[in-house]
């Protein structure tokens, strides 16, 4: 192929496409647009006519363009001329994504499986932890939920219960620092929360907004964890308690008490604090009564039995605790907590080294570990 040619020719291309109307910039953009396509395709069928060839590509390549140019400015125009979303528009394809995969078709326990694996991108393992079952029995509802699925359109979306429950789980699996999908859920809750009034989504992103205020004081500089009751408390985040506390408000002032109202309340209990010494206990166990009203929770129990140990004594604590199922999750350590504030050291450090085995993360491992550690220190000297 005769570079030289196509050099020679160039000018008089660009000529040529001024004088039919072309600006010279866009005529030369198409010019060389033609070059590139001569240099493919001349060397295997070169024209009799070079220059007309060029013309014509050359030409067919500017229309091209302009109509391109056109539709892409009469695009944006119609954009510009549509009106803008109004404030606070929950419009979200991750959101909209959770909608639909919590299908009416499956009941709300295998719907929340189903999202939190195909969505929330957790494990089955960390999905069977949080509903407290064998991740062998997990793996089936998960995969009966995919077979419901399977021949069902993904146009009916799911409640706002199944939902608000998925998020929730998500954001505990973000909070432990397993996944960090903590901050993701928020902004999923939030989106949710600016386009309805459900009190319950509201008491959501209350209680993930109190319990991520406290995150910056979760864990020491080597990663280690630290106990509510040690977190240095300056390191809170009062703006998002603040807000926390706010939306928890006028949740409330609803009168639809929900399981989530529920959790912030006690949340912002821990959060109006200034020492763990002034939390106030009693309200907090008030508090679980009214939970356990709502859900029954297991953990929940559990939960209230070491708030009723902390507001009438670590033996009432344990007698609260006697009547709960020892195989739940952290029975054991909240057992070895109420005995060594009992006084009951050699127990304690037993049951800290055997809660320490069953721990659902590293973090939590090493703590119950050095906990047992520093007690039997304790009980050397």
């Amino acid at each position: 192929m005769d570079e030289t040619l196509l050099r020679t020719l160039t000018p008089t291309v660009i000529g040529v496409l001024v004088r039919r109307g072309a600006d010279f910039a866009a005529a030369e953009d198409a010019v060389q647009d033609a070059l590139i396509e001569a240099v493919r395709v001349w060397p295997d069928d070169p024209p009799r006519d070079p220059k007309g060839w060029l013309v014509t590509v050359s030409w067919r390549k500017f229309l091209d363009a302009t109509r391109a140019d056109a539709s892409r400015r009469d695009r944006e125009g119609r954009v510009e001329a549509e009106p803008a979303p109004e404030p606070g528009d929950p419009v979200d394809d991750t959101l909209q994504l959770y909608f639909l995969c919590a299908h009416p078709s499956l009941t709300p326990a295998s719907a929340v499986a189903l999202t939190l694996r195909a969505v929330g991108g957790l494990t089955t393992r960390q999905i069977a932890q949080a509903y407290l079952v064998p991740e062998a029995t997990m793996a089936q509802r998960i995969s009966r939920a995919k077979r419901t699925v399977s021949s069902v359109r993904f146009n009916q979306p799911g409640d706002v219960a199944t939902v608000l429950r998925v998020l929730y789980l998500v954001f505990n699996e973000g909070y432990s620092g397993d996944v960090d999908l903590a901050a993701e859920a928020i902004r999923l809750t939030r989106r949710l929360a600016s386009g309805t009034k459900h009190e319950e989504v509201a008491g959501l992103l209350a209680l993930m907004l109190l319990h991520h205020a406290r995150r910056p004081a979760r864990t020491g500089r080597d990663g280690s964890l630290v106990p509510l009751a040690e977190q240095d408390r300056c390191l809170w985040d009062t703006r998002l308690i603040a807000e926390g506390v706010d939306v928890l408000q006028a949740a409330l002032a609803r009168d639809r008490l929900g399981e989530f109202q529920a959790q912030a309340a006690i949340a912002a209990l821990h959060a109006d604090a200034r020492t763990a010494g002034e939390t106030d206990w009693v309200q907090i166990v008030e508090w679980y009564d009214e939970l356990l009203r709502l859900t029954g929770n297991p953990v929940a129990r559990l939960n209230r039995a070491v708030a009723v140990g902390e507001a009438d004594g670590p033996r009432a604590g344990l007698a609260a605790l006697a009547e709960l199922d020892p195989s739940l999750p952290r029975y054991t350590a909240a057992e070895a907590y109420l005995r060594e504030r009992d006084g009951d050291l050699a127990a304690a450090a037993r049951l800290y080294a055997e809660a320490a085995l069953s721990a659902p993360n590293l973090p939590e491992r090493d703590h119950l570990t050095r906990q047992a550690a520093r007690l039997n220190a304790k009980l050397r000297d």
